[in-house]
């Protein structure tokens, strides 16, 4: 009926109407930090930062101490040794402190910040959607690095207070233990990345590398996916296929009142046919 028609179609004004109100707060998934065993409650300037993890100096989850023992061979971060099967060249090094500059000192990671099981974080990050050629060229660089480990997260052998191979373990170069730059992106933290096709610049996947006097391109890419995820969790509480059909029924003018992202947002609507 008509008037059923009308209620939902005023439940559904409602609903919308307080999202549009609820947006311009805080978003709870952007420009924060997780909490970790290095990263500060919240993000803020860090002018000091050194080396790989200047470009987060305006706004750093991470302090000056911790840039500068990101770029250590054998770091008082996590007593990691990147050399554990000989020496790390520095054109594969690079990308490794490139890594850790971004997990320690990122704010822009809040949408795929998670819950972790361990005694030195509360927080980890997982299927972080990482840019094509910052996969590819940390493969492409590292690919004749020796490794005898798959998963850098747990195995080590930590009897001397740092890691080391594990007994009976064989170093291999990186492009046996890693055949493809997807392996090596989602295998080595435990699937902390996730590989993608999608390019620098997209703003659909997060840079490990970026010119910060051109700003920092993993803020776009934060929003976009915290509204995507806020999104989803919204639609898969709220709507019905009747409140869906009762909001396609409105005319244009009034669609047009609603928030643009709401209506036409990758068909989310199901309204249109051309």
């Amino acid at each position: 009926t008509r008037l059923a028609v009308g209620m939902g179609v005023g439940q559904v004004l409602l609903v919308l109407l307080a999202a549009s109100v609820v947006m311009p707060a805080k978003d709870l998934l952007l420009n924060i930090c997780m909490d970790a065993k290095h990263h500060k409650t919240k993000p803020g300037p860090e002018g000091m930062l050194y080396g790989q993890c200047s470009p987060w100096k305006d706004n750093a989850c991470c302090t000056a101490n911790t840039s500068s023992e990101a770029h250590k061979d054998q770091s008082n971060l996590y007593n990691f040794n990147w050399n554990h099967c000989g020496l790390m060249p520095s054109k594969c090094k690079r990308h490794f402190i490139q890594d850790t500059c971004l997990y320690e000192c990122s704010p822009n990671l809040g949408p795929w910040i998670d819950q972790a099981d361990s005694s030195w974080r509360r927080e980890r990050v997982l299927h972080v959607p990482l840019c094509k050629e910052d996969c590819e060229e940390w493969w492409e660089d590292c690919k004749d690095y020796l490794t005898c480990k798959e998963n850098w997260h747990k195995g080590w052998n930590w009897a001397t207070g740092t890691n080391r191979c594990p007994w009976g373990s064989m170093c291999r170069p990186f492009s046996q233990v890693f055949p493809r730059p997807k392996d090596l992106c989602e295998k080595i933290w435990s699937n902390s990345y996730k590989y993608t096709t999608e390019r620098r610049g997209s703003g659909r996947c997060i840079q490990m590398w970026f010119d910060p006097a051109q700003g920092n391109p993993n803020v776009v890419v934060a929003k976009y996916y915290a509204w995507k995820k806020r999104s989803s969790a919204a639609w898969t509480e709220n709507v019905t296929p009747e409140t869906d059909r009762a909001v396609c029924a409105l005319p244009w003018p009034v669609l047009g009142l609603l928030p643009l992202a709401l209506v036409v947002s990758e068909g989310a609507w199901g309204c249109g046919s051309r």
